[in-house]
């Protein structure tokens, strides 16, 4: 049995989400599953690194899957490019130990978030990035980027109900980078609950307005309630960038 991992990068906005549904075949797994079902005659099922929401990008989701198929790994990725549609592309197949999990191996991964910041929305950029029209105060915002970083517990930066399972993470970095009227937010840490990153942002936008103050994220933080925070800005100015292993 042979276990093969995947690197794949998908435009997300014409899907709902990465994880397969029983009721649509407008997921990315359940199209890759397809077509590789299709290629090796049998059914495979395949295990990415997370879920990513609907209309959300990847530019390096990872995932695998284990075959007895013998066919050659270019063979594999040429065939999945061929019949995927345009908008998912395999960058690259490798033959991986057993063991190998792309989920339960991750031990970090890497977002971006785009903001469109002027007043005048752009054809080009709006499904890549959120119109927010509003004047932000970057250094405001970058005050509360220090107080997300390191271990926390982000529940209330979570869709989140109640759960068993831990709601502590741990945030390396974020940065700000200003390209024209682009922002470019990069969030690295060791996994992110669901919606986290776009609750975290809708929180930053509403401090760059100056909506909620800074020191807001440590009452937060304290009182770990999700209607507390900012919006859940929408998904497609959000990109997986890299998963770590």
């Amino acid at each position: 049995m042979r276990n093969i991992k995947l690197t794949i990068e998908y435009d997300g906005a014409r899907y709902l989400g990465w994880q397969k549904l029983g009721d649509s075949d407008k997921t990315i797994q359940g199209k890759i599953e397809n077509i590789l079902s299709e290629m090796t005659k049998a059914t495979i099922e395949i295990s990415g690194s997370g879920r990513t929401d609907a209309g959300t990008h990847a530019r390096e989701q990872i995932a695998n899957f284990k075959t007895t198929s013998k066919m050659e790994l270019f063979a594999m990725r040429d065939y999945l490019n061929t019949y995927l549609p345009r908008d998912i592309v395999v960058k690259k197949l490798e033959e991986v130990p057993e063991r190998f999990h792309a989920r339960y191996n991750a031990s970090g991964k890497q977002y971006s978030y785009y903001v469109w910041n002027t007043t005048v929305p752009s054809v080009f950029e709006r499904t890549y990035s959120y119109h927010h029209p509003e004047k932000l105060d970057i250094n405001k915002m970058e005050e509360a980027c220090k107080k997300l970083v390191g271990t926390h517990d982000f529940i209330g930066f979570s869709s989140l109900k109640k759960t068993k399972k831990s709601t502590v993470r741990t945030i390396e970095a974020i940065t700000i980078h200003k390209e024209g009227n682009l922002l470019h937010f990069t969030f690295i840490g060791d996994g992110f609950l669901h919606k986290m990153v776009r609750i975290i942002m809708g929180t930053l936008l509403e401090i760059g307005i100056g909506k909620m103050k800074p020191e807001q994220i440590d009452v937060l933080f304290e009182i770990g309630i999700r209607s507390e925070a900012g919006m859940t800005v929408p998904a497609q100015g959000l990109f997986l960038d890299k998963v770590f292993y």
